[in-house]
């Protein structure tokens, strides 16, 4: 798998450089699919406006609107009732999926549901997270992220990343995410977790870790 978590979207060089070196060929030569499940999950974010900016690539957060060859709309919600006949090549042919912030349970959720989760390891496609979309890899999301209840419960994520995510890192508008609070938020995961800013993302490739970021990060090993 190749993932790239980001807290934000693809929004400094850094973070940019990496996904160009993640694709096999220019952006301007990839089709993309863009996934809001996340955001019908999160009051903040939708549904309504923030949805429909989100796809058409007019959000702050620059992924949709990077230079792709072509964007498409894989809504999560809509697959268990058609035939994966109709949606499976679709992703299996994508060359990147662009997946929003929202709520990451919400959008674990619906990638069990839909088989989504079952397919996603063997895709050769570049997964790009945002928020919700980064930390919904991971095997727990913690306590402190918990809004959307989901069936079971409990705050386990889809764990095809070993180690937790706490995006927007000390970020103005999200008081209460501070260095402090991560350190809380760390400590009752049983399990590495990252916390990382804005201008921050983690790069997966094979299991390989790295961390891309022009701004602040810490990892909380346990």
């Amino acid at each position: 798998m190749k993932l790239l978590l980001t807290s934000a979207g693809v929004n400094n060089k850094s973070i940019h450089d990496a996904l160009v070196d993640m694709l096999d060929k220019p952006i301007a030569e990839c089709n993309a699919l863009c996934i809001p499940t996340a955001m019908y999950g999160h009051p903040w974010v939708g549904p309504g406006v923030r949805t429909w900016e989100f796809i058409s690539g007019n959000s702050e957060n620059p992924m949709v609107d990077l230079g792709w060859k072509s964007v498409g709309v894989l809504e999560l919600t809509a697959l268990p009732s058609i035939d994966k006949e109709r949606w499976v090549p679709l992703v299996q042919e994508t060359d990147v999926l662009l997946v929003s912030g929202g709520d990451a349970l919400y959008l674990s959720h619906w990638m069990n549901q839909s088989g989504m989760a079952d397919l996603l390891p063997s895709l050769n496609a570049v997964y790009v997270g945002m928020s919700a979309g980064s930390m919904a890899m991971a095997p727990k999301i913690g306590e402190f992220f918990v809004g959307w209840t989901p069936p079971s419960g409990n705050d386990d994520a889809l764990g095809l990343v070993y180690f937790s995510i706490f995006p927007h890192l000390e970020h103005e508008m999200l008081p209460h995410n501070t260095m402090t609070a991560a350190e809380k938020w760390a400590g009752e995961l049983q399990g590495p977790a990252y916390a990382i800013d804005d201008m921050t993302a983690i790069k997966v490739v094979d299991g390989e870790v790295e961390v891309i970021s022009e701004g602040q990060w810490k990892l909380f090993s346990i």
